[in-house]
């Protein structure tokens, strides 16, 4: 009994101590507004298995979601607003019949090889709470040349790996000096 009252108090005394660092240390998390600027001809957001508009929301979701995740990175009083104008994804498709697998009726299969890179096109606009811009850069054309060669990637087992490896990349050079300044 001895032990559930001492473990319950230090387990309280550490939250409390959390929870006055936590008020002590700056905040991060700056807000990130995405436009999708006429996403039906994008290069490639094309599918495999599935509809055309379902895969393409599907993606842009996740994309969006891990540049929100970035966007984490940047002081609470910044606005990251992107205004994407193009997406390439790694690899084409191709009907199944055409890579190997005859007329059994299989879905379409994305092959990725080296010459089909991930790119994407966009402008940004960093701003302070004010409106005050601290970065920008018109018609952005973010690619990765060599993405199949850069190692084992934090994304290899999850979808859209290599543009979400490609994204990090492009935030941890442009966004360096607003991120090591907060910490």
């Amino acid at each position: 009994m001895k032990v559930t009252k001492v473990s319950t108090l230090f387990c309280m005394s550490f939250a409390a101590i959390l929870g006055v660092a936590s008020v002590a240390l700056p905040s991060y998390a700056a807000e990130v507004k995405i436009t999708w600027k006429d996403p039906e001809s994008f290069s490639d957001v094309r599918p495999s298995n599935e509809s055309r508009v379902r895969f393409r929301e599907r993606t842009l979701s996740e994309l969006e979601a891990h540049i929100v995740e970035l966007g984490s990175a940047l002081p609470q009083d910044q606005v990251l607003t992107m205004i994407v104008t193009n997406v390439d994804l790694a690899g084409e498709v191709w009907p199944s019949q055409f890579v190997g697998f005859g007329n059994s009726g299989a879905s379409d299969i994305r092959v990725i090889k080296r010459i089909d890179i991930p790119r994407m096109s966009f402008s940004y606009t960093l701003s302070d709470a004010a409106g005050k811009v601290i970065a920008s850069e018109e018609d952005v054309k973010l690619k990765d040349m060599d993405f199949m060669e850069s190692g084992i990637r934090r994304y290899r087992s999850e979808s859209l790996s290599y543009e979400k490896a490609m994204l990090d990349d492009w935030f941890a050079d442009t966004f360096a000096k607003q991120v090591v300044s907060t910490h």
